[in-house]
């Protein structure tokens, strides 16, 4: 075996990982940007068109 062969596919896998990294920190800064803050989703609010249709 050459050593080159052997290097190219562990740089192609360090590539790889770099790629999935920055793939993964893309979608975990858009996750952020889109986060609504847990205030907002907590607060009750009455429905009475469904209390309406108990009666």
């Amino acid at each position: 075996m050459d050593d080159q062969g052997i290097g190219s596919a562990s740089r192609g896998e360090q590539a790889e990982a770099a790629e999935r990294e920055a793939a993964k920190q893309r979608l975990l800064d858009q996750a952020e940007a889109e986060r609504v803050p847990v205030e907002e989703t907590t607060r009750a609010v009455p429905d009475r068109r469904w209390r309406r249709d108990q009666r």
